[in-house]
Protein backbone atom coordinates (compact mmCIF):
# COMPACT_ATOMS: atom_id res chain seq x y z
CA UNK A 1 0.00 0.00 0.00
CA UNK A 2 1.41 3.39 -0.93
CA UNK A 3 3.02 5.32 1.87
CA UNK A 4 2.97 2.31 4.15
CA UNK A 5 6.19 1.18 5.44
CA UNK A 6 7.72 -1.99 4.25
CA UNK A 7 7.25 -4.75 6.65
CA UNK A 8 10.90 -5.42 6.54
CA UNK A 9 11.76 -1.76 6.82
CA UNK A 10 12.97 -1.34 3.23
CA UNK A 11 11.57 0.85 0.47
CA UNK A 12 11.84 -0.84 -2.91
CA UNK A 13 11.47 2.40 -4.81
CA UNK A 14 14.14 4.32 -3.03
CA UNK A 15 16.73 1.66 -2.40
CA UNK A 16 19.41 1.49 -5.10
CA UNK A 17 20.07 -1.64 -6.88
CA UNK A 18 23.54 -2.82 -5.84
CA UNK A 19 26.08 -3.30 -8.63
CA UNK A 20 27.85 -6.54 -9.05
CA UNK A 21 31.14 -6.13 -7.23
CA UNK A 22 34.05 -8.27 -6.38
CA UNK A 23 34.08 -9.46 -2.89
CA UNK A 24 36.85 -10.76 -0.83
CA UNK A 25 35.52 -14.22 -1.47
CA UNK A 26 35.68 -13.76 -5.24
CA UNK A 27 39.31 -14.03 -6.46
CA UNK A 28 40.61 -11.58 -9.04
CA UNK A 29 41.43 -13.28 -12.25
CA UNK A 30 45.12 -13.52 -12.90
CA UNK A 31 46.85 -12.05 -15.87
CA UNK A 32 47.07 -15.52 -17.32
CA UNK A 33 43.27 -15.77 -17.34
CA UNK A 34 42.71 -12.36 -18.92
CA UNK A 35 41.83 -12.27 -22.55
CA UNK A 36 42.13 -9.60 -25.15
CA UNK A 37 39.31 -8.38 -27.34
CA UNK A 38 40.80 -10.27 -30.22
CA UNK A 39 40.73 -13.43 -28.19
CA UNK A 40 37.16 -12.87 -27.15
CA UNK A 41 36.25 -12.34 -30.79
CA UNK A 42 37.76 -15.60 -31.88
CA UNK A 43 36.73 -17.47 -28.87
CA UNK A 44 40.29 -18.47 -28.09
CA UNK A 45 41.77 -17.30 -24.86
CA UNK A 46 45.23 -15.72 -25.09
CA UNK A 47 47.69 -15.69 -22.34
CA UNK A 48 49.79 -12.54 -22.20
CA UNK A 49 53.49 -13.11 -21.81
CA UNK A 50 54.64 -12.77 -18.25
CA UNK A 51 58.37 -12.25 -18.76
CA UNK A 52 58.35 -9.48 -21.36
CA UNK A 53 55.91 -6.79 -22.41
CA UNK A 54 56.48 -4.29 -25.25
CA UNK A 55 57.10 -0.77 -23.99
CA UNK A 56 55.74 1.18 -26.98
CA UNK A 57 53.93 0.72 -30.25
CA UNK A 58 56.12 -0.62 -33.00
CA UNK A 59 58.75 -1.99 -30.61
CA UNK A 60 60.35 -5.35 -31.04
CA UNK A 61 57.94 -7.86 -29.40
CA UNK A 62 60.95 -9.85 -28.22
CA UNK A 63 62.24 -7.01 -26.00
CA UNK A 64 61.09 -6.54 -22.43
CA UNK A 65 60.07 -3.45 -20.52
CA UNK A 66 62.11 -4.40 -17.52
CA UNK A 67 65.30 -6.30 -16.75
CA UNK A 68 63.85 -9.70 -17.47
CA UNK A 69 65.02 -11.88 -20.29
CA UNK A 70 63.42 -11.53 -23.70
CA UNK A 71 60.83 -14.17 -24.65
CA UNK A 72 59.91 -14.52 -28.33
CA UNK A 73 56.23 -14.11 -29.12
CA UNK A 74 54.23 -16.94 -30.54
CA UNK A 75 53.61 -16.81 -34.26
CA UNK A 76 50.28 -15.21 -35.22
CA UNK A 77 49.88 -13.56 -31.83
CA UNK A 78 49.39 -9.79 -31.54
CA UNK A 79 50.52 -7.87 -28.47
CA UNK A 80 48.48 -5.18 -26.89
CA UNK A 81 50.14 -1.74 -27.29
CA UNK A 82 50.96 0.07 -24.05
CA UNK A 83 49.55 3.53 -23.57
CA UNK A 84 49.01 5.92 -20.75
CA UNK A 85 52.16 6.69 -18.69
CA UNK A 86 54.54 5.83 -21.54
CA UNK A 87 53.73 8.07 -24.53
CA UNK A 88 55.21 7.18 -27.86
CA UNK A 89 57.71 9.80 -29.13
CA UNK A 90 59.31 10.01 -32.53
CA UNK A 91 63.07 9.32 -32.54
CA UNK A 92 65.17 12.52 -32.39
CA UNK A 93 68.94 13.24 -32.33
CA UNK A 94 70.30 13.27 -28.81
CA UNK A 95 71.39 16.75 -27.76
CA UNK A 96 73.80 15.20 -25.29
CA UNK A 97 75.66 13.33 -28.05
CA UNK A 98 76.05 16.50 -30.10
CA UNK A 99 77.49 18.30 -27.09
CA UNK A 100 79.93 15.49 -26.49
CA UNK A 101 81.01 15.51 -30.14
CA UNK A 102 81.59 19.26 -29.96
CA UNK A 103 83.57 18.87 -26.75
CA UNK A 104 85.75 16.21 -28.31
CA UNK A 105 86.39 18.41 -31.33
CA UNK A 106 87.41 21.28 -29.04
CA UNK A 107 89.74 18.95 -27.13
CA UNK A 108 91.37 17.81 -30.38
CA UNK A 109 91.87 21.41 -31.50
CA UNK A 110 93.32 22.32 -28.12
CA UNK A 111 95.72 19.35 -28.26
CA UNK A 112 96.81 20.34 -31.77
CA UNK A 113 97.47 23.93 -30.64
CA UNK A 114 99.45 22.71 -27.66
CA UNK A 115 101.60 20.54 -29.91
CA UNK A 116 102.22 23.46 -32.25
CA UNK A 117 103.13 25.75 -29.35
CA UNK A 118 105.47 23.07 -27.94
CA UNK A 119 107.26 22.61 -31.26
CA UNK A 120 107.64 26.35 -31.80
CA UNK A 121 108.87 26.81 -28.23
CA UNK A 122 111.42 24.02 -28.65
CA UNK A 123 112.72 25.57 -31.86
CA UNK A 124 113.04 28.94 -30.16
CA UNK A 125 114.91 27.45 -27.19
CA UNK A 126 117.30 25.49 -29.44
CA UNK A 127 117.96 28.57 -31.55
CA UNK A 128 118.66 30.68 -28.46
CA UNK A 129 121.09 28.08 -27.11
CA UNK A 130 122.83 27.81 -30.47
CA UNK A 131 123.24 31.58 -30.64
CA UNK A 132 124.50 31.70 -27.06
CA UNK A 133 127.06 28.93 -27.54
CA UNK A 134 128.22 29.54 -31.12
CA UNK A 135 127.71 33.20 -31.95
CA UNK A 136 127.39 35.34 -28.84
CA UNK A 137 130.39 37.03 -27.16
CA UNK A 138 129.43 35.51 -23.83
CA UNK A 139 131.82 32.58 -24.35
CA UNK A 140 134.33 34.35 -26.63
CA UNK A 141 138.03 33.71 -25.98
CA UNK A 142 139.66 36.48 -23.93
CA UNK A 143 143.46 36.80 -24.38
CA UNK A 144 143.84 38.02 -20.82
CA UNK A 145 142.40 34.76 -19.54
CA UNK A 146 144.90 32.57 -21.43
CA UNK A 147 147.34 30.74 -19.12
CA UNK A 148 150.63 29.34 -20.47
CA UNK A 149 152.64 26.84 -18.41
CA UNK A 150 155.73 24.69 -19.07
CA UNK A 151 157.63 27.07 -21.33
CA UNK A 152 160.95 26.03 -19.80
CA UNK A 153 164.14 27.79 -20.82
CA UNK A 154 163.89 27.72 -24.60
CA UNK A 155 160.25 28.48 -25.47
CA UNK A 156 159.32 32.12 -26.03
CA UNK A 157 156.02 32.73 -24.25
CA UNK A 158 155.35 35.78 -26.44
CA UNK A 159 155.37 33.60 -29.54
CA UNK A 160 152.92 31.19 -27.93
CA UNK A 161 150.56 34.02 -26.98
CA UNK A 162 150.83 35.51 -30.46
CA UNK A 163 149.54 32.24 -31.94
CA UNK A 164 146.69 32.07 -29.42
CA UNK A 165 145.74 35.72 -29.97
CA UNK A 166 144.81 34.92 -33.56
CA UNK A 167 141.72 33.17 -32.19
CA UNK A 168 140.59 36.03 -29.97
CA UNK A 169 136.83 36.49 -29.96
CA UNK A 170 136.04 32.98 -31.13
CA UNK A 171 133.47 31.28 -28.83
CA UNK A 172 135.06 28.41 -26.95
CA UNK A 173 132.65 25.78 -28.35
CA UNK A 174 133.77 26.76 -31.87
CA UNK A 175 137.46 26.97 -31.05
CA UNK A 176 139.52 24.72 -33.34
CA UNK A 177 141.65 23.07 -30.67
CA UNK A 178 143.31 20.70 -33.14
CA UNK A 179 144.38 23.46 -35.51
CA UNK A 180 145.58 25.62 -32.64
CA UNK A 181 147.66 22.77 -31.24
CA UNK A 182 149.28 22.18 -34.64
CA UNK A 183 150.19 25.86 -34.85
CA UNK A 184 151.72 25.82 -31.35
CA UNK A 185 153.86 22.80 -32.19
CA UNK A 186 155.57 24.92 -34.84
CA UNK A 187 156.80 27.35 -32.19
CA UNK A 188 160.56 26.76 -31.65
CA UNK A 189 161.28 24.73 -28.56
CA UNK A 190 157.78 23.25 -28.17
CA UNK A 191 157.85 19.47 -28.01
CA UNK A 192 154.23 18.85 -27.07
CA UNK A 193 151.23 20.90 -26.01
CA UNK A 194 147.92 20.21 -24.29
CA UNK A 195 144.97 22.61 -24.56
CA UNK A 196 141.93 22.76 -22.33
CA UNK A 197 139.08 25.25 -22.34
CA UNK A 198 138.80 27.30 -19.16
CA UNK A 199 135.12 28.26 -19.10
CA UNK A 200 133.61 30.69 -19.72
CA UNK A 201 136.27 32.63 -21.70
CA UNK A 202 139.69 31.26 -20.83
CA UNK A 203 142.18 28.77 -22.24
CA UNK A 204 144.87 26.71 -20.55
CA UNK A 205 148.03 25.96 -22.57
CA UNK A 206 150.29 23.29 -21.05
CA UNK A 207 153.61 23.06 -22.90
CA UNK A 208 156.28 20.38 -22.94
CA UNK A 209 159.42 22.21 -23.96
CA UNK A 210 162.43 20.74 -25.71
CA UNK A 211 165.01 21.24 -23.02
CA UNK A 212 168.60 20.91 -24.23
CA UNK A 213 170.43 17.86 -22.92
CA UNK A 214 173.69 18.23 -24.87
CA UNK A 215 175.75 20.63 -26.91
CA UNK A 216 176.90 19.44 -30.32
CA UNK A 217 179.83 21.22 -32.01
CA UNK A 218 178.87 22.90 -35.28
CA UNK A 219 181.09 23.22 -38.38
CA UNK A 220 182.81 26.56 -38.85
CA UNK A 221 180.52 29.10 -40.50
CA UNK A 222 181.91 30.92 -43.53
CA UNK A 223 180.51 34.39 -43.95
CA UNK A 224 180.97 35.83 -47.46
CA UNK A 225 181.25 39.57 -48.01
CA UNK A 226 181.98 40.37 -44.41
CA UNK A 227 182.63 44.06 -43.72
CA UNK A 228 186.28 45.06 -44.31
CA UNK A 229 187.01 42.22 -46.72
CA UNK A 230 187.39 42.25 -50.42
CA UNK A 231 184.80 40.74 -52.66
CA UNK A 232 185.14 36.99 -52.84
CA UNK A 233 187.16 36.79 -49.64
CA UNK A 234 185.83 34.69 -46.84
CA UNK A 235 186.13 35.00 -43.14
CA UNK A 236 185.90 32.00 -40.93
CA UNK A 237 183.58 32.61 -38.05
CA UNK A 238 184.21 31.02 -34.68
CA UNK A 239 182.57 27.62 -34.36
CA UNK A 240 179.61 27.33 -32.05
CA UNK A 241 177.54 24.65 -30.37
CA UNK A 242 174.04 23.52 -31.26
CA UNK A 243 171.85 22.83 -28.27
CA UNK A 244 169.82 19.68 -28.85
CA UNK A 245 167.15 17.92 -26.84
CA UNK A 246 166.80 14.22 -26.17
CA UNK A 247 165.37 13.68 -29.67
CA UNK A 248 168.31 15.40 -31.35
CA UNK A 249 166.24 18.45 -32.30
CA UNK A 250 168.11 21.72 -32.25
CA UNK A 251 166.54 24.11 -29.79
CA UNK A 252 169.24 26.76 -29.60
CA UNK A 253 172.77 27.77 -30.25
CA UNK A 254 175.64 28.93 -28.11
CA UNK A 255 179.16 30.13 -28.85
CA UNK A 256 180.51 28.25 -25.85
CA UNK A 257 179.36 25.03 -24.22
CA UNK A 258 176.68 25.91 -21.65
CA UNK A 259 177.60 25.03 -18.11
CA UNK A 260 176.09 21.73 -17.02
CA UNK A 261 175.55 20.36 -20.51
CA UNK A 262 177.82 17.62 -21.86
CA UNK A 263 179.39 18.09 -25.25
CA UNK A 264 178.55 15.30 -27.69
CA UNK A 265 180.94 14.61 -30.55
CA UNK A 266 179.80 12.24 -33.27
CA UNK A 267 180.58 11.96 -36.98
CA UNK A 268 178.89 14.69 -39.00
CA UNK A 269 175.58 13.60 -40.49
CA UNK A 270 175.29 10.41 -38.45
CA UNK A 271 171.85 10.89 -36.96
CA UNK A 272 171.63 7.32 -35.66
CA UNK A 273 174.89 7.58 -33.73
CA UNK A 274 173.76 10.92 -32.26
CA UNK A 275 170.44 9.40 -31.28
CA UNK A 276 172.24 6.47 -29.57
CA UNK A 277 174.48 8.83 -27.58
CA UNK A 278 171.54 10.97 -26.53
CA UNK A 279 169.59 7.86 -25.55
CA UNK A 280 172.44 6.84 -23.26
CA UNK A 281 172.44 10.27 -21.63
CA UNK A 282 168.68 10.08 -21.10
CA UNK A 283 168.97 6.72 -19.32
CA UNK A 284 171.65 7.83 -16.85
CA UNK A 285 170.78 8.76 -13.27
CA UNK A 286 170.96 12.45 -12.44
CA UNK A 287 174.01 12.07 -10.18
CA UNK A 288 176.09 10.41 -12.91
CA UNK A 289 174.78 12.73 -15.63
CA UNK A 290 176.00 15.75 -13.71
CA UNK A 291 179.57 14.34 -13.69
CA UNK A 292 179.79 13.85 -17.49
CA UNK A 293 181.65 16.53 -19.35
CA UNK A 294 181.93 15.05 -22.83
CA UNK A 295 180.40 12.22 -24.84
CA UNK A 296 181.81 10.74 -28.02
CA UNK A 297 180.80 7.83 -30.22
CA UNK A 298 182.18 6.34 -33.41
CA UNK A 299 179.30 3.87 -33.76
CA UNK A 300 176.07 3.16 -31.94
CA UNK A 301 177.79 0.54 -29.74
CA UNK A 302 180.94 2.48 -28.84
CA UNK A 303 179.69 5.31 -26.64
CA UNK A 304 182.40 6.85 -24.46
CA UNK A 305 182.25 9.33 -21.58
CA UNK A 306 184.78 11.75 -20.20
CA UNK A 307 184.02 12.64 -16.60
CA UNK A 308 184.67 16.10 -15.25
CA UNK A 309 187.53 14.79 -13.11
CA UNK A 310 189.26 13.54 -16.26
CA UNK A 311 188.45 9.81 -16.03
CA UNK A 312 187.11 8.06 -19.11
CA UNK A 313 184.26 5.54 -19.19
CA UNK A 314 183.81 2.98 -21.94
CA UNK A 315 180.05 2.61 -21.91
CA UNK A 316 179.45 0.61 -25.06
CA UNK A 317 175.85 0.25 -26.31
CA UNK A 318 172.67 1.61 -24.81
CA UNK A 319 171.69 -1.78 -23.35
CA UNK A 320 171.49 -2.47 -19.58
CA UNK A 321 171.92 1.17 -18.54
CA UNK A 322 170.84 0.60 -14.93
CA UNK A 323 173.30 -2.25 -14.34
CA UNK A 324 176.17 -0.31 -15.97
CA UNK A 325 175.40 2.77 -13.87
CA UNK A 326 175.35 0.69 -10.67
CA UNK A 327 178.68 -1.01 -11.51
CA UNK A 328 180.32 2.31 -12.38
CA UNK A 329 179.16 3.90 -9.14
CA UNK A 330 180.46 0.93 -7.15
CA UNK A 331 183.86 1.07 -8.85
CA UNK A 332 184.26 4.77 -8.24
CA UNK A 333 183.30 4.38 -4.60
CA UNK A 334 185.49 1.35 -3.81
CA UNK A 335 188.86 2.23 -2.21
CA UNK A 336 190.73 -0.12 -4.53
CA UNK A 337 189.40 1.42 -7.76
CA UNK A 338 188.57 4.96 -6.71
CA UNK A 339 190.55 7.55 -8.61
CA UNK A 340 191.20 5.33 -11.63
CA UNK A 341 191.57 7.02 -14.98
CA UNK A 342 189.63 4.47 -17.03
CA UNK A 343 186.52 2.40 -16.40
CA UNK A 344 185.17 -0.12 -18.90
CA UNK A 345 181.60 -1.18 -18.15
CA UNK A 346 180.61 -2.17 -21.68
CA UNK A 347 180.35 -5.70 -20.27
CA UNK A 348 178.92 -4.89 -16.81
CA UNK A 349 179.37 -8.41 -15.46
CA UNK A 350 183.10 -8.22 -16.21
CA UNK A 351 184.17 -4.59 -15.70
CA UNK A 352 187.70 -3.44 -16.39
CA UNK A 353 189.52 -0.73 -14.45
CA UNK A 354 192.71 0.84 -15.74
Amino acid sequence: MPGSPDPEGTDDRTAPTPRTARTAATPRPSSAARTTPAARATGKPRTAPTDATPTRTGADPRRTSGRGSATPAEPGTELEPRTGAFPVRPPVVSQGSAARFAERARARRMLAWRQIVGVVGGVVVVGALAWLLLLSPVLALDPEQVRVDGAGTVVAVDQVRAVVDEHTGVPLPRLDVTGLRTALLDVPGVRDVTLSRDWPRGLSVQLVSREPVAAVPEAADVVEGAPGTAAGDAEAAAPGYALVDQDGVKVGRSDTPPEGLPVVEVPVGEARILAAALGVLESLPDALLADIGQVSAGTQDTVRFVLRDGATVEWGSAQEPDLKAAVLSALRAAPETAGSSRYDVSAPTMPVVG
